[in-house]
């Protein structure tokens, strides 16, 4: 009896050995890309006084970009914010998402989710360009964008076919794991705007990487835990840095901060991806 029970043991182990294999040969391949042009930066700017609420940071000035990012999950795809549209004065991108996919041979029908931070237009510019993907977006700030009379600063133009309920839409209370397996996790992380996403991507090779949204804006205000002015809420923006400096810490996370120029090289220049 003992004989035959470790026979049926050992091949049970045998069977879970060769389970746990396959599935991690099966798993879909995540990669990372930085698109290219998301708008065209300006002159370094003065932080001091917009982006410190106690006037933390002197006369440091910070070189700011506009980033967007595809997401590679298998044969699916994900759009990480849509960079400014190509109508915007001054800081309109040079090339389009559209033609920035086509030489990663990817078609905007192709683009299964549209992950939006929040509803700035600097982040929101180009979703029209996705109308078959469903967006997927904080519950406060849809609230915002489909409000009948959207507040100032909210932009919900191109979010119109979504609204009209042409588009799927999913909005978000909470955390959203993307493809249910956990390499793709969109991060509440409120306070910028009362529905603002970050997001958390684990790549095989490069590791894990979470991408801000705007929870925080460069890396003086990431270290000292600033608070914009014209932030929402200032308690949960608080808030969200300490979540996303535990989540990093714990993930062992590389933290891209959307906006700050100095976070570019952290990835790979388009159109390689990271891994």
């Amino acid at each position: 009896m003992n004989r035959l029970l470790a026979v049926l043991l050992a091949g049970a182990c045998a069977n879970a050995f060769v389970s746990v294999a396959a599935l991690a040969q099966g798993a879909p391949e995540v990669t990372l890309t930085r698109m290219a042009d998301c708008g065209t930066p300006q002159a370094p700017t003065p932080v001091n006084q917009r982006f410190s609420d106690t006037f933390a940071y002197g006369d440091l000035k910070v070189q700011f970009v506009f980033s967007c990012y595809l997401i590679k999950h298998g044969d699916d795809y994900m759009m990480w914010d849509t960079g400014h549209a190509m109508t915007a004065p001054n800081v309109a991108p040079k090339v389009s998402l559209v033609d920035q996919l086509a030489k990663l041979d990817v078609k905007p029908e192709q683009i299964k989710f549209v992950g939006i931070s929040h509803y700035h237009a600097d982040h929101t510019g180009q979703v029209g360009s996705f109308p078959k993907a469903t967006v997927l977006i904080g519950k406060g700030d849809w609230d915002a964008i489909s409000a009948p009379t959207p507040a100032q600063g909210v932009n919900a133009a191109p979010f119109a076919p979504w609204i009209k309920g042409e588009g799927k839409v999913e909005p978000l209370l909470n955390d959203k794991d993307v493809f249910g397996d956990g390499s793709v996790i969109v991060l509440n992380t409120p306070g910028h705007t009362p529905g603002h996403h970050s997001v958390l991507v684990k790549l095989a090779q490069t590791g894990p990487v979470l991408i801000s949204g705007d929870a925080v804006h460069f890396h003086e205000n990431y270290d000292t835990n600033g608070a914009p002015w014209f932030n929402f809420d200032r308690a949960q923006t608080l808030a969200s840095i300490d979540r996303m400096k535990k989540i990093a810490a714990n993930a062992k996370a590389t933290v891209i901060i959307q906006h700050d120029a100095r976070d570019i090289d952290k990835l790979p220049a388009f159109p390689a991806a990271a891994k």
